[in-house]
């Protein structure tokens, strides 16, 4: 297996949104490990990184936590997507996808005349 990719400034929020809205609650781990396995295992999550955006997510209004016990029985603080989650992710994809066209059209080779 390759070299990890390093996560690009302001994807993070969204892929933890998504895999939120695609899985459910999840605790912090169990985030980070889905995060990782949907990226193919390309990412490598840093948990002083993951866990201040799940803070921000949180106070920002776009998630929400409470206290469970995890699949190991320990004590574990669960996030879930609430409405303003919900609309954010759609307003983030869109955005996204708006980017990566732009950036596309200057990587891809220029066309003929």
């Amino acid at each position: 297996m390759g070299e990890k990719t390093d996560i690009w400034q302001g994807t993070l929020a969204l892929m933890a949104l998504k895999t939120l809205e695609t899985m459910g609650p999840q605790h912090g781990y169990g985030l980070a490990r889905r995060i990782e396995q949907t990226s193919g295992d390309q990412l490598q999550l840093n948990y002083g990184t993951l866990y201040p955006a799940l803070l921000r997510l949180e106070q920002e209004g776009y998630i929400r936590s409470r206290w469970g016990v995890s699949e190991n029985n320990r004590r574990a603080k669960f996030y879930e997507l609430t409405k303003a989650g919900q609309r954010k992710i759609r307003k983030a994809a869109a955005e996204w996808e708006q980017t990566t066209e732009i950036i596309a059209r200057f990587l891809s080779p220029a066309e003929e005349a």
